[in-house]
């Protein structure tokens, strides 16, 4: 017979160029589209976050006799409203904040020194809020000023120099206001239309999702503005009372920067910080506000947040520093706001929508690998730590076992290294690699001893009462330590041995007098009928009084080993699981004792 070649295959050819090309092209035509379409792509974007927010709101005035139209102008008009007094008190105090930026800044010069990057921060900042005119040269002669005719057209030109800043965000709250009550008006068709986009095959199970999706952001996001609003006021009230200028102005400044990730606090710290050093020439001042928004970070984050809307967002950390960042790019400071907002709208879209899975992948926190998958990696990485790592956090769970860890991510890992080396993947230094992690990872688990008090009885119990016989493929071994472990966990006697203990000069080692269980353990691939049938004789020709299974470790239900196996009938039991072999152990240990 001819030696089996175990080389690697051929490397795979690369992707198609063109395909590659045209997805780069897409992306750079949608990025495009968001950048120069801005001016609608914001207040719709905008007006559907706040319809996520004002449905449950409209709903609720519904129940209570509106009609749907009377609801949702309702709503979205308490909104707006609620917004324009906001904007209202914003304004009003930088204005009255700007006449007290010359004076502020020299206070602020006087405790912390002339120094020019300071003085050009304050002035710019003088100049954005207040428009302070620049004084005069006092040693210059003044030079008469002849009065100018300006024409219809001059004064055209400064008329709309002047309105046009205010007429941008007019213009952008009414496309607000017009998008948040058609989308709240037809939602159920919104709905309906998204449903057949995504896929109206299975319309069920996209509807059940599309609406469960709807739902809780809905919840997230009402929630988030509620909390947000809380916030603001806590803090608008105890800067008040401590005596800071302006305490409404840095309230809503604190509630809105709890929208941005990470750089939001920051951000909302640092200009009532140096008020409060500029205003009172001690320091007992600055140290309250500081003091006052760490308690107050401190609660929101680890109590208040946690509470109403889970520990984590569901969205990665990079993915929260890269979609603050692309958006912020893209549509100025209003995209920093909506980032996160509008990123955990599409994770979980992406949960929900299986066309939209990608999301969930690119920026949910969800780990991108199965834990079977990242056992593998692992593995073939030559990661000990890691793996013996990942056990630990799995076992650390409450309600999990070792068992369950042996069913759910160890086997499950050894048959993706199995099939890699079945269809010749796996170079033999690499598949020594994967044995000696694995190893190392069950000589950790070994240290585990056993869960409870053992009531089986004493010879079951006893050093080899169960032995864990490997097959002949490559991973057989590792599956029959693990088994062993297993066994030995549920208080039987377990021990492992390879395929090694059936040849004749080893027979002598498998005593019929200790041993009352053996259990030869395989994966399927790599084994075969006709010699798991030899190995079930010499297993029954040496152990004559023994109980033997076969683990076929894994193996799906139309597994035809596994047919073939149940057909033939040569052994006392098949399984499939480490569970099922461990609950058939005892309940064999337990008849014997009856």
């Amino acid at each position: 017979m001819a030696p089996t070649d175990r080389r690697l295959p051929p490397a795979p050819v690369p992707g198609n160029p063109v395909a590659g090309a045209a997805m780069l092209v897409s992306a750079a035509v949608v990025v495009a589209a968001l950048y120069f379409g801005r001016d609608v792509l914001v207040p719709l974007v905008l007006a559907v976050l706040l319809a996520f927010v004002l449905a449950p709101v409209a709903r609720g005035l519904q129940r209570l006799g509106l009609g749907k139209g009377l609801s949702v102008m309702a709503a979205v008009l308490a909104a707006f409203l609620v917004l324009g007094a906001m904007g209202t008190a914003l304004g009003t105090q930088a204005a009255d904040l700007a006449d007290d930026i010359p004076r502020l800044a020299a206070a602020l010069r006087e405790k912390l020194g002339a120094l020019q990057g300071l003085e050009n921060l304050l002035r710019r900042g003088q100049d954005l809020l207040g428009g302070a005119a620049a004084p005069g040269d006092a040693g210059a002669t003044p030079v008469p000023v002849t009065p100018v005719r300006r024409s219809d057209a001059a004064l055209l030109g400064v008329m709309g120099n002047v309105l046009g800043p205010l007429l941008r965000p007019l213009a952008t709250a009414g496309l607000v206001i017009i998008f948040s009550i058609l989308v709240l008006l037809y939602r159920e068709d919104l709905r309906d239309r998204a449903i057949r986009l995504a896929g109206a095959r299975d319309l069920h199970r996209t509807m059940t999702a599309m609406n469960d999706a709807a739902a809780r952001l809905s919840r997230l996001f009402l929630a988030q503005v509620g909390l947000n609003a809380g916030y603001a006021v806590v803090i608008a009230g105890v800067l008040a009372a401590i005596g800071l200028p302006s305490p409404l102005l840095w309230g809503i400044l604190a509630g809105l920067m709890r929208f941005v990730p990470f750089i939001g606090t920051p951000i909302a710290i640092a200009p009532p910080l140096l008020l409060a050093a500029a205003t009172e020439p001690g320091w007992s001042l600055a140290i309250s506000v500081l003091a006052i928004f760490l308690v107050c970070g401190l609660v929101m984050g680890q109590v208040l947040e946690p509470l109403l809307f889970g520990r984590r967002t569901g969205l990665s950390p990079l993915s929260v520093v890269l979609s603050a960042s692309f958006w912020a790019f893209l549509w100025g400071p209003i995209g920093l706001l909506i980032a996160t907002p509008l990123t955990v709208g599409l994770v979980v879209l992406g949960r929900h929508v299986p066309r939209f899975e990608f999301f969930d992948v690119m920026l949910g926190d969800r780990p991108p690998l199965q834990p079977e998958e990242s056992f593998y990696q692992r593995a073939l990485e030559g990661d000990a730590d890691g793996l013996v790592d990942q056990a630990r956090e799995f076992l650390a769970e409450d309600g999990n076992s070792l068992t369950a860890y042996g069913d759910g991510v160890a086997l499950q890992g050894l048959v993706l290294a199995q099939t890699d080396w079945s269809r010749e993947a796996l170079e033999p230094e690499r598949l020594d690699v994967i044995r000696a992690q694995v190893g190392t990872l069950l000589d950790d688990l070994s240290d585990l001893g056993i869960a409870r008090a053992s009531t089986l009885p004493m010879d079951w119990q006893a050093e080899g009462a169960v032995l864990c016989i490997a097959g002949r493929g490559p991973f057989d071994p590792l599956a029959a330590r693990l088994a062993a472990l297993v066994l030995h966990r549920a208080g039987l006697g377990a021990r492992a041995e390879t395929s090694a203990v059936l040849e004749n000069a080893n027979l002598a080692r498998l005593d019929p007098e200790v041993v009352r269980l053996c259990c030869l353990s395989v994966l399927e691939e790599g084994n075969s009928v006709a010699g798991l049938r030899y190995f079930l004789r010499r297993i029954a020709r040496q152990l004559p009084q023994a109980k033997v299974i076969v683990g076929l470790w894994d193996a799906p239900s139309d597994s035809p080993m596994l047919a073939a196996l149940r057909e033939e009938g040569p052994a006392d039991a098949i399984v499939t699981s480490l569970g099922e072999a461990a609950a058939l152990g005892e309940a064999m240990a337990a008849r014997a004792a009856a």
